[in-house]
């Protein structure tokens, strides 16, 4: 694999590199960091797989501006990894004091990732309950949903697809927002049940969720969650998070976690939400690494 590793070295280069000079928060938007985790677990008996995660977008002017996406989009592509992960929260939080972005174009610069096994995609309870046709529509409609289905980007809301690696073959699951509809009161979109329902029983299989918090129900269906949501909480004081948005404090705030024999990975993410502030939890792109336990 010598062509994919020198595409892995020449991004993380990229990313080391320092940012421009120009407005911080903007520099900041257009040098993530790379952070990347190995999952070994003696479940996976396939090839190794590498999966970049693209979280919270959260795409806006200035913060996090188009040009500054294409920038993370070439960057992710120049990692080579077998497939990319896109974790929801495409649009940005209308408390923001940002100018938003239509959820088009965003998915127009998405189109340009890469991976051999494709480009796959959750929504989050911001490209719900920011979304201004799914506003206008009672959520009957949604501009990212929407957006997402006119592309080769595939959306899997309480669904799952097949995928082939290495000779044999592995599930990905994707459930729809758990807060979706949490500023109204009433339950998310998403449904394990339905999402699972086409996997086989003991299948290998990973599950992308936009929230880590559905990782509590302990479900034994997937080894392995990938989310994003929580931001790192936007502000990491040596591991204590106070603005990370789940009922269980820091306890899935970032990060690697390990519970009853499975996996949790939560990115960072790249946005913001309600405040243009991060405190030593910067954006990034999220490499993981799966493989068998040996």
């Amino acid at each position: 694999m010598p062509d994919r590793t020198a595409r892995a070295d020449r991004a993380a280069r990229m990313l080391a590199r320092p940012p421009r000079r120009r407005a911080a928060p903007v520099s900041l938007f257009s040098h993530p960091r790379l952070v990347s985790h190995r999952v070994a677990d003696p479940r996976w008996g396939l090839a190794d797989l590498r999966i970049a995660v693209l979280a919270d977008l959260h795409v806006c002017a200035p913060w996090t501006p188009l040009a500054a996406l294409h920038r993370i989009v070439a960057t992710t592509n120049a990692l080579g990894a077998d497939l990319i992960l896109l974790a929801g929260d495409f649009i940005v939080d209308r408390r923001m004091p940002a100018r938003a972005v239509p959820a088009g174009p965003i998915v127009t610069a998405l189109t340009a990732l890469r991976a051999p096994l494709g480009v796959a995609a959750v929504l989050g309870n911001h490209d719900w309950h920011d979304c201004p046709l799914a506003r206008a529509t009672g959520q009957a409609r949604n501009s990212v949903a929407e957006a997402l289905a006119a592309s080769p980007i595939t959306l899997l809301s309480n669904a799952a697809l097949r995928l082939d690696h290495g000779g044999n073959a592995f599930w990905l699951v994707g459930t729809d927002s758990q807060q979706a509809r949490k500023h109204l009161g009433l339950p998310g979109f998403h449904d394990p049940d339905r999402a699972f329902a086409a996997v086989p029983a003991g299948a290998q299989a990973i599950h992308l969720a936009h929230e880590p918090d559905c990782f509590a129900a302990g479900d034994p269906r997937a080894f392995l969650q990938i989310s994003g949501h929580t931001h790192g909480g936007q502000m990491n004081l040596a591991g204590w998070r106070p603005m990370t948005p789940s009922a269980h404090g820091s306890r899935y705030g970032w990060g690697h976690v390990r519970e009853g024999g499975r996996h949790l990975i939560v990115s960072g993410g790249i946005g913001y939400s309600g405040l243009p502030l991060r405190l030593f939890q910067p954006p990034e792109i999220t490499l993981v690494t799966v493989t068998g336990a040996g």
